[in-house]
């Protein structure tokens, strides 16, 4: 199978709100909204996308389909103590604080209006016990 595009889609009770907080908080640009469903593209790479849909609209089948749940989102960025500096003093929720981590990362854990929780990482050299794990030529410098 050759994929054309690949993002998440957010099943929300609050499509407007949370399209709105990825547009103001995460660098993204509305390109499709309705009723029921908003489009969101990265306004920096336009191979970013994210949409929000509402929750139980009848075109996702079967009772799961209530809200977005058990979801985490990774956003790679190259300044993870700028960002969280920023969403802080914006007032976003910061459930996990700002810190390194023995696999490679330096990060936090934001949480939008769904509770979605949203991990805005930067790479680091990961620990010698972790760079085993790496795949030749994957282990973040």
């Amino acid at each position: 199978m050759k994929c054309q595009q690949y993002y998440p889609v957010l099943l929300s009770d609050r499509v407007n709100e949370t399209a709105d907080f990825y547009v103001r908080h995460f660098a993204f640009r509305t390109v499709f909204t309705s009723d029921w469903y908003v489009h969101l593209q990265s306004r920096e790479d336009d191979h970013v996308n994210l949409a929000v849909m509402q929750a139980g609209h009848p075109t996702i089948p079967g009772p799961k389909a209530e809200r977005t749940s058990g979801l985490l989102i990774n956003f790679e960025v190259d300044d993870v103590d700028a960002h969280h500096a920023r969403l802080a003093a914006a007032g976003v929720p910061i459930v996990l604080s700002l810190r390194d981590e023995p696999w490679g990362q330096r990060h936090f854990i934001a949480q939008d209006p769904n509770g979605v929780l949203i991990d805005v990482i930067t790479p680091i050299a990961p620990s010698a016990e972790f760079a085993a794990a790496y795949a030749p030529g994957a282990q973040p410098s």
